[in-house]
């Protein structure tokens, strides 16, 4: 057996598609917005997210740093749930680079803001001991709450509190297509609510790399000089843009095969002593599993599963994490369940 890599989805490769379209690009200098095939992508994201404009960058953390910096004047506050990427995995850019202060909320296990913290840290009074809010960011699929897809009836509930304070509501949609297959239903629907969205192409959408930031064209074009700020003014990059054009026409219908590899493969797991599987409302395709005997165990049954040829991420001492994506059949989930049956087996006579 090869390894069965579901460690996240962005181990996805190219396909055969993206790779012609990539070497036969027609290209330009980006930076100078001569470049056709980013022109033409930008186009295409900005459609299909129902926003006015968009902009191709080279990361999604760049993309959160990016809108957060347009929207946040220095030492304001942006406002988003504990548990959210921005917060915890995007080496604190906000502050280090922009001087923007974050106020973290809590997150459901659905990955909902709890909207009475919201109220408290958005409803702020004009008081110069208190940095002012100026931003609320909202995350949707949201990554480490079990990569639920988050309710259209909570985003509406979060657009009526945070526009009520006069604040913009920017949504880190990094895999908002997983959401839109889970909530059957439209990136540009899910995007309505919010001022301003990114999404991520190099995820479950296959491509070697890039981002988009979508929103009105003002935004969008102050979002331009920040990026260059930031050096990812990129000069022929219709090479990867080019990716991103065959991905939005083919690349999101298929969206539906990972959540089905990944409902396969929480019920396997869940059939295996000594695991224990998060279950989510609205599930995708990441399944978040425990091993309750100890981070010992935890850590030996990692180790035994890596051995057999199947990687994915712990999270915390006991908590693992698997992603299915393009690439992962259902062949593999089935063999990626043997294995961990017998990683089980293996951790627990060694405990």
């Amino acid at each position: 057996m090869g390894i069965i890599d579901l460690r996240s989805d962005t181990v996805t490769l190219p396909t055969p598609e993206m790779r012609r379209a990539m070497a036969e690009a027609e290209v330009g200098d980006d930076v100078y917005g001569e470049d056709p095939t980013v022109n033409r992508l930008e186009e295409m994201a900005a459609e299909v997210m129902g926003k006015e404009a968009a902009l191709l960058v080279p990361s999604g953390t760049m993309a959160n740093l990016v809108s957060i910096l347009v929207h946040c004047p220095r030492g304001t506050r942006a406002v988003m749930g504990a548990k959210a990427h921005s917060n915890l995995y995007e080496a604190g850019g906000a502050s280090a680079v922009g001087s923007v202060m974050i106020s973290p909320v809590r997150n459901t296990d659905e990955g909902e803001l709890d909207l009475d913290e919201l109220t408290q840290q958005i409803d702020t009074p004009l008081n110069p001991h208190f940095a002012r809010p100026a931003l609320v960011v909202i995350e949707n699929t949201h990554n480490l709450c079990g990569g639920a897809a988050v309710s259209l009836s909570h985003l509406a509930e979060a657009n009526r509190l945070v526009h009520g304070h006069g604040l913009p509501l920017h949504l880190d949609g990094a895999r908002i297509f997983n959401a839109a297959v889970a909530l059957e239903t439209t990136a540009a629907q899910i995007a309505r609510f919010a001022d301003t969205a990114s999404f991520c192409l190099s995820k479950g959408l296959a491509c070697p790399v890039g981002s988009l930031i979508c929103g009105p064209r003002a935004f969008v074009d102050e979002a331009r000089r920040v990026r260059k700020v930031l050096g990812g003014g990129m000069r022929q990059a219709g090479v990867i843009a080019a990716a991103g054009i065959v991905a939005l026409q083919s690349m999101i219908g298929r969206l539906a095969e990972d959540h089905e590899n990944a409902r396969l493969l929480a019920r396997g797991l869940e059939s295996i002593q000594g695991l224990v599987v998060e279950r989510r409302q609205r599930p995708t395709n990441m399944v978040f599993f425990s091993v309750p005997a100890g981070p010992q165990h935890a850590a030996r049954f990692h180790a035994e599963l890596k051995t057999r040829g199947v990687l994915v991420i712990p999270r915390d001492a006991t908590r693992l994490r698997a992603v299915t994506h393009f690439g992962i059949t259902a062949k593999d989930v089935q063999d990626a369940v043997h294995a961990a049956e017998q990683a089980a087996r293996q951790s627990l006579r060694a405990n």
